[in-house]
């Protein structure tokens, strides 16, 4: 009897088994149970035990939420945490963004547009590690170890901390390297547990590698089949192997946060007391050392031995030798902050606040900002220097690297400026006495904005968009647009941390006002940047609210157009109307109104840079009624980042408990974790790291089987819902081509085009997808591609890549039919099996599997 497959994958609802198979209970609860088939309870395959081994058409679920998702234990909120990794993971997600990436990964060059952009997009990464590192050190050696200085501000630390209110621990710098301990252990733990997720790419169940057959009898038992000429990207046999290529990286970035760390303490020394005889002999070593590893860190993120996914290849010895820096680097920092302090200048502890403020706050140096000596400004520089970076990114990838003339300029123009205006440079007139460094940050930024002026690069072989609106996301600024928003949240972590922990070591503590524990000037701007940005973001929402309305009458003008229909079916048409009117808004408008707020972000993260670098605090007691709105709004600003990363991880934990919130939020989450960790391995893991090579093995395990084995099947049906379309194409890119001419694929509630096609062109974009197509296609001229689609369904619209694009009626009437007492469900974008096209469709299919697909001849004896 031959027989199809039907494997179901859901996508980001995490779907259970029977929900997936279709089954109901029965009158006395006595019908179908999904039983699993293979795989485990993480991930695995089920049937219903009602089916019957000779059925024509068997179907299976693959159920992979699990790694995304489960029931309430302690892995639940070990993923909620991974939450607070979000701005590792769109970073990450910036680099599978780019376009022209060639479909062979050896032949991308480090020159050309995609090389360079991946470049600059890993360097962003790096930055956005250092950030990290800088923040706790902030709060390890900047708040604790330098500015909590009393005993009362030392008791609200949790733990006997007051002993470094001691004499002997306030003399010199010896708090500072106490409170460096709190970084390097945070790195640490972060990197035990990036280390253990690399499982995920460490474990495929299918070889990516090839392999000559075994002989038998001196003579190959199957002639191997060439290798396809890679057409997409995804074809790229370790594409989900990236096990040794994550753990290069992980050194490089857990190295380089150490470095940061260790960096502000000694910069801090060097300002304070210039080292001399001993402490010179430590301190500049020290500083060759840490630079060195920071320069070996920026050339080797563009090196192939770093880029590469090339499987389990072990750490080698540059990762040694750059582990052997640091090392050596953190050695020498913390010889250099136990020694005494120097006989020239003046002694720290002049710089540091004094002690009793609490008691008298009106004394001398109490009301002066004592924090530690240039930690503020290097905050300020490397969040202006990291706008740069993306507007590097940006043009990079928009017009290539003639482009980058325009950013290369800025962050040469920037600090040349500031150099002159400060210091003075030889050869020229002293500065204006007018003049000050922010007023350098409205050139340069349009200097670095007159690379996006240029015209966008074309593709080599020019292709039409599949349809409206599935033209490139953003004018070509995709890494940039999504790299920017993991900044944003990045900056928001970090900001309300330092935050936070200032305003719990003292009670009084006013990011713009007198304190005796003082976080970054940074830290009041970004307040500033959240208030404003959240106003913006409401009148995004209420523009939103307002287009949907317009849409809704709009589609409820187009029901109502027959004037027989009754009350009750106009009262129904408004319900059909708000559903198709949602469809049109996330398929036509949703990428331009997240544009136009990227866009809005830009201009307010921009003046926010150029107030960081002014040094300035407007001051609540100015009798000009700016000052005293721009402090209260900042505050306001403040007081909601203190609380982000608690919401943030509280939102994780619902998103995988409450299925509502997880099909509103975690369709972001999961988008981001669905690509493999190439750019930044400390991100969330990938989820697709198993579940592709574990259905590509399931596929090709089923058709493989003997003739008459009781398992064999000699076709199958890979059905994708939502996500689980991406996760099926992937899998038949990666098929080999004789298991790929047994199998067809259905996809419905699909986003190959409007957002994934738009947004990450090399692999979805309108030549990959007729790649995809022209894949599929069978010798007679099939193509094995059905797409199924509703215009209620706001996450699925048509393909037109050379597949059959099914629309689905929705919902089947207006009013009860049948008999039926019930008004027929708007399954908006769920229930596609339950279609009546769906299941018409699927016999075709089936005949055709059986019927016209020959099965590979079995060598006998």
């Amino acid at each position: 009897m031959e027989r199809v497959l039907e494997l179901r994958v859901h996508g980001v609802s995490n779907t259970p088994p029977d929900q997936l198979l279709g089954l109901r209970a029965g009158a006395n609860g006595d019908g179908g149970q999904p039983a699993l088939v293979a795989g485990g309870q993480v991930t695995g395959f089920y049937r219903s035990t009602t089916a019957g081994r000779d059925d024509p058409i068997i179907v299976e679920a693959y159920s992979w939420g699990q790694l995304t998702s489960g029931a309430r234990t302690r892995r639940d909120v070990e993923r909620a945490l991974w939450t607070l990794m979000l701005p590792f993971a769109l970073a990450n997600v910036a680099l599978h963004a780019r376009a022209s990436i060639p479909p062979d990964p050896d032949q991308e060059r480090w020159a050309s547009r995609s090389g360079i952009t991946a470049w600059l997009i890993r360097l962003f990464c790096l930055s956005l590690t250092c950030t990290l590192a800088m923040t706790v050190t902030g709060v390890g050696v900047d708040l604790i170890g330098w500015q909590c200085v009393e005993a009362d501000c030392l008791g609200r630390l949790p733990g006997p901390w007051e002993f470094l209110g001691d004499p002997w621990w306030r003399q010199g710098t010896r708090t500072l390297a106490l409170g460096l301990l709190l970084p390097l252990l945070v790195l640490a733990a972060i990197g035990l547990v990036a280390f253990r997720t690399y499982q995920y790419e460490a474990q495929m169940p299918a070889d990516p590698h090839h392999h000559a057959p075994v002989p038998e009898n001196g003579e190959p038992a199957e002639r191997p089949e060439p290798r396809e000429p890679p057409e997409n990207p995804l074809q790229d046999p370790t594409f989900w192997n990236g096990e040794g290529q994550l753990r290069r990286a992980a050194v490089l970035h857990l190295c380089t946060g150490a470095v940061t760390a260790a960096a502000v303490p000694v910069a801090a020394v060097l300002i304070m007391d210039p080292p001399r005889g001993l402490r010179a002999a430590v301190a500049w070593p020290t500083v060759a050392l840490l630079a060195a590893v920071v320069a070996i860190a920026v050339v080797a993120v563009a090196r192939p031995w770093l880029s590469r996914r090339q499987g389990a290849t072990p750490l080698g010895r540059w990762s040694a030798a750059v582990a052997a820096l640091t090392t050596l680097g953190l050695v020498g920092t913390f010889v250099l902050l136990l020694v005494p302090e120097g006989p020239a200048g003046e002694p720290l502890s002049t710089y540091r606040p004094p002690v009793g403020c609490a008691e008298q706050p009106e004394a001398a140096g109490c009301r002066a900002d004592r924090s530690l000596p240039g930690y503020d400004t290097a905050t300020a520089w490397l969040v202006a220097y990291q706008v740069l970076l993306l507007a590097a990114i940006a043009a990079a990838n928009r017009s290539g690297r003639r482009a980058l003339a325009g950013p290369a300029g800025g962050a040469l123009l920037l600090p040349l400026g500031a150099t002159w205006i400060e210091r003075g440079m030889p050869g020229l007139p002293d500065a204006p006495d007018a003049l000050h460094t922010w007023m350098l940050v409205g050139p340069v930024a349009a200097l670095a904005g007159a690379g996006l002026l240029l015209p966008r690069l074309r593709p080599a072989v020019p292709t039409q968009p599949l349809g409206a609106y599935t033209d490139l996301a953003w004018r070509g600024c995709a890494p940039a647009v999504i790299a920017g928003f993991g900044w944003m949240i990045a900056v928001a972590y970090c900001a309300g941390l330092l935050y936070w922990v200032s305003d719990r070591l003292d009670a009084s503590a006013e990011p713009s006002g007198p304190s005796r524990v003082v976080p970054p000037l940074a830290v009041f701007w970004a307040g500033l940047a959240c208030a404003v940005g959240l106003l913006a973001l409401i009148g995004l929402l209420i523009r939103v609210a307002v287009l949907l309305h317009r849409l809704r009458l709009v589609e409820y003008a187009r029901l109502t157009a027959n004037p027989r229909l009754s009350a009750h079916d106009r009262r129904r048409c408004r319900d059909v109307s708000t559903y198709r009117a949602l469809h049109r808004l996330v398929g036509e408008h949703a990428v331009r109104l997240m544009g136009c707020y990227a866009a809005f972000c830009a201009i307010l993260v921009t003046l926010c840079c150029a107030a960081a670098l002014s040094g300035e605090r407007p001051s609540p007691l100015s009798p000009s009624g700016w000052q005293t709105a721009i402090h209260w709004t900042a505050e306001r600003g403040d007081a909601i980042l203190g609380w982000l990363p608690v919401v943030m991880a509280a939102l994780g934990l619902l998103v995988y408990r409450t299925d509502s919130v997880r099909r509103s939020v975690g369709v972001i989450w999961d988008v981001c974790t669905f690509w493999p960790r190439a750019a930044h391995p400390l991100a969330p893991p990938s989820y697709a790291e198993r579940a592709v090579p574990e259905l590509q093995t399931r596929v090709a395990g089923l058709l493989a089987l003997p003739p008459h084995h009781s398992d064999r099947m000699d076709g199958v049906i890979l059905s994708g819902h939502s996500q689980g379309t991406v996760i099926c194409a992937a899998v038949l890119l990666q098929l080999p081509r004789r298991w790929r001419m047994r199998t067809w694929f259905f996809s419905y509630g699909c986003q190959l085009t409007r957002l994934y096609g738009r947004v990450f062109p090399s692999y979805f974009g309108p030549e990959r997808l007729r790649t995809l197509a022209g894949a599929l296609t069978w010798p007679g001229g099939h193509v094995a591609w059905t797409n199924f689609w509703r215009d209620t369904d706001p996450l699925g619209w048509q393909v037109s890549a050379g597949q059959r694009d099914v629309p689905v009626v929705d919902p089947e009437a207006l009013h009860p039919t049948g008999g039926e007492v019930a008004d027929p469900p708007i399954r908006s974008h769920s229930g596609y099996p339950e279609a009546a096209e769906f299941t018409r469709e699927r016999a075709v299919v089936a005949r055709l599997l059986r019927r016209t697909v020959p099965s590979p001849r079995q060598r006998a004896g």
